[in-house]
């Protein structure tokens, strides 16, 4: 066969069947969609009271109540593991501006090499530049420094927000404020 032949047939072979030249069509590609899954504060509270927060550690989301109704919603890192994720009903009891932070006894005996505290303000401190302390011993809902942890397991207990949104939560929400985690 000479090359002319064979570039010929070639030619034609490409000319009616286009696959042979380009790559299969695949499936759509998926855009990257929010995975927020918000919820009714009716289903967990009988009154809005003085405001309320829901933090679903599955779909990493913070809500946000006011006590006239308005809700807003806040990408968060939740605990770790399922070990030191507590559920259940608690409320804001404390509000601290650059709080200082101390590592639980737990977190002592699996890191012994920690400091005993970073005062607030310091940019090792992983509370941030505000802090919601719970009813719960060691629970907060804070700031962090490290912007990596938004949407992931990083945390050893507390629900972490973005700085420039827990000091948004921190303007809005007052002590009594009921919190519930799912």
């Amino acid at each position: 066969m000479s090359r002319r032949a064979f570039a010929g047939g070639l030619g034609t072979t490409l000319l009616f069947a286009p696959s042979v030249v380009t790559a299969e069509t695949a499936e759509p590609v998926r855009r990257n969609v929010s995975s927020f899954r918000t919820h009714a504060w009716e289903d967990h509270f009988d009154t809005l009271g003085v405001g309320l927060i829901i933090s679903d550690t599955s779909s990493k989301v913070l809500q946000h109540w006011t006590a006239d109704g308005e809700m807003r919603l806040y990408p968060t890192s939740v605990p770790i593991s399922d070990e030191l994720t507590r559920r259940g009903y608690t409320e804001v009891v404390e509000k601290r501006e650059n709080p200082s932070w101390a590592p639980t006894p737990s977190m002592r005996e699996r890191n012994p090499e920690w400091p005993l505290r970073i005062p607030g303000g310091d940019p090792a401190n992983p509370l941030g530049t505000r802090a919601l302390y719970l009813s719960w011993q060691y629970y907060r809902i804070h700031g962090t420094q490290d912007t990596r942890k938004i949407g992931r397991r990083s945390s050893n207990g507390c629900i972490g927000l973005y700085n420039e949104h827990i000091e948004e939560v921190f303007d809005r929400v007052p002590v009594g404020t009921q919190v519930k985690l799912v």
